[in-house]
């Protein structure tokens, strides 16, 4: 296994876990507010989309890797972490990142974009 494939494919696991405990987090944990647990269901579910296209890059990386894929991945967890990652601190803490989730939510715009470019790329 190559090294980048394997980095994408620990990366995509990683979020996938952490989209799925905050999901759960989502609909039972009493501390949050309906308002809260509906950003907790929106950034999991982002999250865990996000998760098996990293899982995906992973994949096509061990076949052909390119600068448009590795970006694309890059792009995937950088919103990860900005757009989820700016919700769930609203949700739990009650901190508003500003900027940060449409940051988020442009980054996984790149990235899927980048994903689609790859299709086009040299062989």
């Amino acid at each position: 296994m190559i090294p980048i494939m394997r980095f994408w494919l620990a990366i995509g696991a990683l979020f996938g876990f952490v989209a799925v405990a905050m999901g759960a987090m989502g609909a039972h944990f009493p501390g949050v507010d309906d308002a809260g647990k509906e950003w907790l269901r929106t950034a999991s579910l982002y999250q865990a989309i996000h998760a098996l296209a990293l899982i995906g890059i992973a994949a096509l990386s061990e076949k052909r890797l390119t600068f448009r894929l590795s970006f694309a991945g890059l792009c995937f967890a950088l919103g990860v972490l900005m757009f989820s990652g700016g919700l769930y601190a609203r949700a739990l803490i009650g901190l508003d990142l500003g900027p940060l989730v449409p940051a988020g939510g442009m980054a996984f715009l790149a990235g899927w974009l980048l994903l689609f470019l790859s299709a086009f790329g040299r062989r």
